[in-house]
């Protein structure tokens, strides 16, 4: 896989087909196996990146799911096509999450159309990058928690009212989050929150036997790389990892897979994966 990237940039959030290379998040070369025959997911950002990724992963395996998105609708058509080729439903919701209202809109939907819901993927995120904290305004702040935090809790309390027992909550965090990064300060804090909040739902949720996990990645090729960074830091994106490159979706979406499926993560609850592409971090 390549370590370099064309130089580009697109329009915030930013389209699949847009981008001079797009990424692998079709997973093509997957191969399900039932490990969610039946079940129903709602997975938040999920028309682009590791989003479509993990939707179509699901769909693999055997589940119908529900995709939440900005206004991406050509990527949002895409997804939704891919998890009707493995014959599969796709339900799929447009708006702001960063509207309470339209959090828990989005969740009742989700049970209109699925008629139920077993799986919660809470992936949605939004960063804008700045090189000093001067510029980080109020606005801006404000923004990102909500998209990136506060629609977390609005969709998971909704959905609560939904989930079995035995039900899965997966958050996505980023390794900014666990070290954070000082051109994303906003966004760094909203993802140390969510592994917070993983930990805390973990155990606020262990009566019922909902499992709460969270996937933390390193740098990955997606819209919002091209959509929110200069040309010059596009091209040389996820270069830091040791791998010395960025992953691609598709190798992140099998680490949902993992924290969905009760076969393979029955014992697993308040615990963070973290691709990083080698990248070791200290506890």
């Amino acid at each position: 896989m390549s370590t370099e990237h064309t130089p580009h940039t697109i329009n915030y959030p930013g389209e699949t087909e847009e981008m001079a290379e797009e990424p692998h998040d079709e997973m093509r070369r997957y191969r399900g196996r039932g490990l969610l025959e039946g079940k129903k997911a709602l997975i938040t950002g999920g028309d682009s990146g590791i989003g479509r990724a993990v939707a179509v992963a699901f769909a693999k395996e055997g589940a119908d799911v529900a995709i939440a998105y900005l206004e991406e609708e050509r990527d949002a058509e895409h997804t939704t096509a891919l998890v009707a080729a493995e014959g599969r439903t796709c339900a799929r919701f447009r708006g702001d999450l960063a509207e309470p209202a339209h959090c828990r809109a989005v969740v009742e939907h989700t049970v209109d159309e699925l008629g139920a819901l077993d799986i919660l993927v809470n992936n949605v995120a939004y960063q804008n990058p700045v090189e000093d904290l001067a510029e980080l305004s109020d606005e801006q702040w404000r923004r990102t928690f909500a998209v990136n935090i506060d629609s977390y809790f609005h969709v998971t309390k909704a959905a609560l009212n939904h989930l079995p027992d035995g039900g899965s909550i997966i958050n996505t965090s980023s390794i900014n989050g666990l070290r954070g990064n000082r051109t994303l300060i906003d966004y760094s804090a909203t993802k140390g929150a969510v592994i917070a909040l993983t930990y805390a739902l973990a155990q606020a949720l262990l009566d019922r036997g909902i499992r709460v996990n969270c996937v933390a990645p390193g740098p990955v090729w997606t819209p919002l790389i091209p959509a929110t960074m200069s040309a010059d830091k596009v091209a040389g994106f996820g270069s830091q990892a040791p791998f010395g490159r960025a992953a691609q979706p598709d190798e992140i979406a099998p680490s949902y897979v993992f924290f969905a499926s009760c076969l393979l993560s029955s014992y697993y609850s308040g615990e963070v994966l973290a691709p990083i592409g080698g990248e070791t971090l200290p506890g």
